[in-house]
């Protein structure tokens, strides 16, 4: 059996799982109201939300260290089963919220979340360096990373729905079940990579693989040895550190929203969880458009000749700049609508910039060495966003959130910057005589 553009089935069932992760790291902050009176009934409201709050630093923490093992794992074992171990564990781990007693026991299996949900980033790098050209990895990317924003408009009124007909513990379980049922069709589909899949017909497999460049060529026209440095040869790189910084700038822009929305619009509007309901969801779906918009452009570049270099600068650059008056903006955002919609462009942006970010892994090193990469600088986007998260409550004490704005407006133009100085020429890297 043959099946036609099989890589774009691969792609969009780690859109699906991406979907799935977001959907079950933030069933916690829609339950929690639920949860917290009948966990801890003696705590003042200071003190469930002092709970909260460590349980959701020991996510982020354990989330940004699971990127960086699962980066090693995904290229010791592979993609296949690198996705088995991930959705797996922070499956198992969803359900398990349901036996969680009191604060240790959910940081617990927060943390065992963490880890595994951070699988879901360095996979999806490699698996696109496995199954794409070069020329159609933005794209791919944009694809995977709109699921992170369907997972962000859906998950909220998702499990809010849920909750209406099933018990906190019950949502928990039903939300963990669905990861495990995506495993099945992906051990189908994926049997092995593009090179022995005996789906792929011959000629998408000569157009993926003649796409992607394994080896190097030498001065006397025979093939060098594929350049797999280990992770401190990686580091030993100025262009692997221009991806790290600015991953390690650009994400907590992200997650600033991720965090903030629903207290943002509680603290500056005065609304009600109702109205949050109406407003929040909002800014995703700028971020679900430009995340196919960024991927798109990529393609479109490069398919009119523009070089990976020129064309890996000039989307992110973009997305930067259109992130830049629109941080600035918030600081006098005026009504409600215009603060959601101002997001929506700021998320817009974001996306069309990350997406190139997070192929440059696959730009500059050979598929054996993509996971490590990519792994490390996801780790350093979500120190980043560790960082950030646990200075807004300073910044905005006064109900003023134009300084965490400004914050991340100067991070825009760090991650364009960091790109630029640090990577003269977005090409595979060769090792140092």
């Amino acid at each position: 059996m043959k099946i036609k553009n099989l890589r774009w089935w691969v792609i969009t069932l780690i859109a699906l799982a991406t979907v799935i992760n977001y959907i079950d790291r933030q069933s916690l902050s829609v339950l929690w109201p639920e949860i917290v009176e009948d966990l801890f009934p003696d705590e003042s409201a200071f003190e469930r939300k002092q709970i909260y709050a460590n349980i959701s630093v020991i996510f982020v923490f354990s989330y940004a260290f699971g990127q960086a093992i699962f980066g090693k794992i995904f290229d010791w074992i592979g993609t296949r089963l690198g996705f088995v171990l991930a959705i797996g564990v922070w499956s198992i781990a969803t359900a398990m919220h349901a036996i969680a007693q009191g604060a240790i026991s959910f940081s617990i299996v927060r943390s065992i979340l963490g880890i595994a949900e951070a699988g879901n980033w360095p996979g999806a790098a490699k698996s696109n360096a496995e199954w794409f050209p070069t020329k159609e990895r933005a794209l791919a990317q944009g694809i995977f990373n709109s699921g992170a924003a369907i997972g962000g408009i859906v998950s909220i009124p998702l499990i809010a729905l849920m909750a209406v007909y099933f018990s906190w513990k019950v949502v928990f379980i039903v939300v963990g079940l669905v990861g495990l049922l995506w495993l099945v069709p992906w051990l189908v589909v994926v049997k092995a990579p593009p090179e022995k899949h005996p789906w792929l017909t011959e000629e998408e497999r000569q157009y993926i693989l003649s796409g992607q460049k394994t080896t190097e060529t030498a001065d006397d026209g025979g093939a060098e040895e594929e350049y797999v440095p280990s992770t401190a040869g990686v580091l030993s790189h100025k262009q692997s550190w221009g991806v790290i910084i600015s991953s390690a700038a650009i994400d907590p822009i992200w997650w600033l929203f991720v965090f903030w929305i629903p207290i943002y619009l509680n603290e500056v509007y005065g609304m009600d969880v109702k109205s949050i309901g109406i407003y929040g969801w909002v800014p995703y779906v700028g971020a679900m458009f430009g995340a196919w918009f960024g991927g798109l452009l990529a393609q479109n570049r490069m398919k009119a000749g523009w070089t990976v270099n020129k064309t890996r600068k000039f989307t992110i650059s973009l997305g930067c700049l259109i992130m830049l008056p629109a941080l600035l903006a918030m600081a006098n955002p005026g009504a409600p609508v215009m603060a959601v919609l101002i997001m929506a462009v700021i998320l817009f942006g974001f996306q069309t910039a990350i997406g190139n970010v997070q192929t440059l892994p696959a730009d500059l090193f050979s598929g054996k060495t993509v996971g490590t990469l990519a792994g490390i600088s996801g780790m350093a986007a979500k120190l980043g966003a560790v960082g950030l998260t646990s200075l807004v409550p300073w910044l905005t004490a006064d109900g003023n959130y134009t300084p965490a704005f400004v914050i991340g407006a100067s991070l825009a133009i760090i991650a364009m910057l960091s790109i630029w100085v640090l990577i003269p020429n977005v090409e595979r890297l060769k090792p140092r005589h």
